[in-house]
């Protein structure tokens, strides 16, 4: 779950940043559990009754979440009460959701305690104490079939021998793409058009859109507020620049929306050719990714280049060294076979190799064979 209240288009996963803003809206989130949600309690759910609670959790979790919501949801009945919905936001297969969602529900339970804790000391231990039920939801987006489990109990190896022992639940699924174009119309609010946007991911789609009847398009909009315009607009504009449509001709686009009449939308727009669009930045990240292994090559070229000069170097060093310390051995004992004294060798030594009279005598010391 995450607080960051970016700008959604220019975010790298356009898909969590429209989940994002669709379910921090509590219209188009009443919309979507009295719509989706197959549970008595939210049959009559509206806006007024639902609160965002994501940022109270947020220093809970463990790994930080783009589009996944919490919500306090009060529940209107004789004896009032609350439930929790966590939406947790899928646009791809993913077998471990079970466990994360598990994660996320115990930590909220275990704030509600510690909230309640404050309150009134020692209340979690009295019998009367009982915890908010919990509605996790799975919202995907994916175009392939989601074949995970709905259960807890199965991502643990021997569940059903050791069920009793397990905590187990179930979330609640809702695969975008099991619905068609025509349910999400019959639905006639505005979270219908916005996860009519969202299903959109290839021109057959596109063309199913255009398709609709124009008239019950727009007649959902009729009535909608100035800030679900916006959220609408810049969900599609999301879905446009991603399938690399000119700026200009996506904001003709979106104009429509604020415009209200969105059932206009792709009418006289040319076929967006999404597939050729992907191979072509498929290609672009290919020859970045060999530019890239190519420029890795050429540094490691360059700096094995250094390693071997530096070797050269140090052995050539090496080999002046040994020969001048040679040199300066022989000429050492020429002088003494000579028979010329230590004092005028020194001279000689400084004088011929540069040495300081000092480390003359040192060589001297070293080099000067004694007469037995």
């Amino acid at each position: 779950m995450q607080t960051d209240k970016k700008e959604m288009v220019g975010n790298s996963k356009i898909s969590d940043s429209s989940s994002k803003i669709i379910f921090e809206d509590n219209i188009l989130c009443s919309q979507f559990l009295r719509d989706y949600i197959e549970l008595p309690y939210l049959k009559d759910i509206q806006p007024e009754d639902i609160e965002d609670v994501s940022e109270q959790y947020v220093p809970l979790f463990a790994e930080e979440r783009n589009a996944d919501r919490v919500k306090k949801v009060s529940i209107r009945k004789e004896n009032p009460f609350f439930l929790i919905s966590l939406i947790e936001h899928k646009s791809a297969t993913d077998y471990n959701v079970s466990m994360q969602i598990f994660r996320y529900m115990v930590y909220i339970w275990e704030n509600y305690a510690k909230e309640a804790e404050k309150l009134h000391k020692g209340i979690t231990r009295q019998a009367e104490f009982k915890y908010p039920p919990i509605l996790p939801i799975v919202y995907y987006e994916g175009s392939g079939k989601w074949t995970v489990p709905l259960d807890f109990k199965s991502r643990i190896m021997e569940g059903d021998a050791f069920g009793k022992y397990i905590p187990d639940f179930e979330y609640y699924m809702v695969p975008l793409r099991s619905y068609s174009n025509e349910e999400l119309l019959a639905k006639k609010d505005e979270i219908s058009l916005v996860m009519l946007i969202n299903r959109m991911q290839n021109n057959k789609d596109i063309e199913s859109f255009r398709r609709l009847p124009e008239e019950k398009v727009n007649e959902i909009l009729k009535e909608t507020p100035e800030h679900l315009l916006d959220i609408i607009s810049n969900i599609l504009r999301a879905f446009l620049l991603k399938m690399n449509l000119p700026e200009e001709e996506t904001e003709e686009l979106v104009g429509k929306v604020k415009e209200k009449k969105m059932g206009y939308l792709f009418e006289n727009m040319e076929k967006i050719d999404i597939q050729e669009e992907r191979r072509i930045a498929a290609e672009a990240r290919k020859e970045a990714e060999e530019a890239k292994r190519e420029v890795e090559e050429a540094r490691r070229k360059v700096e094995e280049a250094r390693r071997k000069t530096e070797k050269a170097e140090r052995e050539t060093e090496e080999v002046k060294k040994k020969a001048e310390e040679k040199g300066i051995r022989l000429f050492i004992e020429g002088y003494q076979e000579l028979a010329a004294s230590k004092q005028l060798t020194v001279e000689k030594l400084t004088e011929k190799f540069g040495l300081s009279e000092k480390d003359a005598n040192a060589k001297i010391l070293l080099y000067w064979k004694e007469q037995l």
